[in-house]
């Protein structure tokens, strides 16, 4: 029964590095590749429909935690406190900057939503690297190692890498190499190499059997319903930029 849940657990962060991963990398390109108003515009529009359901598996990933590693999740929070303190910040302001910068007309309003937008897509990626080294690492290191600031680094340049390739095959003004699959792994490899080193602990810090069990009930029947869900989200926006929601 443990397998099964670290299993899923994998799957889970896997799906969520792959998919968010592109949002987070368009977020960290728009000072770089947005340099007009409408170009900005268009990067931001491409990851729109996408964000909420690439959200959902991090929310999946926390219920996971909190019933099936309660103690995991416990010391993580309790061993990266300051960091995920600042990871829970950027996601908001990244959210908000998506859902604000259209409120209002004016060049000003929306430029500087835009780079909350980059700013908290960059503190989600870099943090997401730090964090992984601390649990590789079973929090025994400084948080601010410097090999875990390193694999932050190469976080955000696969989220980036990774945004980049999803743009060549949505907006044609960034037509380019759309290689997604193979982005998408490149964004997922420091989470499964993580996953696969702290498996021992994980095992060690998993409910009890019969916990499990009455989860598996509970929760693994809405896995289907969670991945319809994604499908269709890819199927209806996969390159109909018509159908994109105004409020982006």
């Amino acid at each position: 029964m443990e397998l099964i849940w670290l299993a899923f657990l994998g799957v889970l962060l896997t799906g969520y590095f792959a998919l968010e991963g592109f949002d987070l990398g368009v977020g960290l390109l728009l000072p770089v590749l947005g340099r007009t108003q409408r170009r900005r515009d268009a990067m931001v529009s491409a990851i729109g429909p996408f964000v909420l359901a690439n959200e959902v598996w991090l929310v999946a990933v926390a219920g996971v935690l909190f019933g099936a590693f309660p103690v995991l999740e416990g010391e993580v929070l309790f061993a990266l406190y300051p960091l995920v303190v600042v990871m829970l910040l950027s996601w908001v302001l990244r959210d908000a900057g998506l859902w604000f910068r259209r409120r209002a007309d004016g060049a000003a309003w929306r430029a500087g939503w835009d780079w909350v937008i980059a700013g908290g897509s960059l503190g989600l990626s870099f943090g997401w690297g730090v964090a992984l080294y601390a649990i590789a690492t079973g929090f025994d290191a400084s948080l601010w190692h410097p090999l875990g600031l390193l694999l932050g680094v190469v976080v955000t340049l696969a989220f980036a890498f990774h945004g980049r390739t999803f743009l060549a095959g949505r907006v044609p003004e960034f037509a380019g190499w759309s290689g997604l699959p193979l982005s998408a792994a490149l964004a997922a490899l420091p989470v499964v190499a993580v996953l696969v080193a702290a498996v021992p602990a994980l095992r060690d810090h998993a409910a009890p059997d019969e916990t499990l069990g009455a989860l598996s009930l509970m929760a693994l029947p809405f896995v289907p319903f969670m991945i319809g869900a994604q499908v269709w989200v890819w199927r209806t926006f996969r390159r109909d930029a018509g159908r994109v929601p105004s409020f982006f």
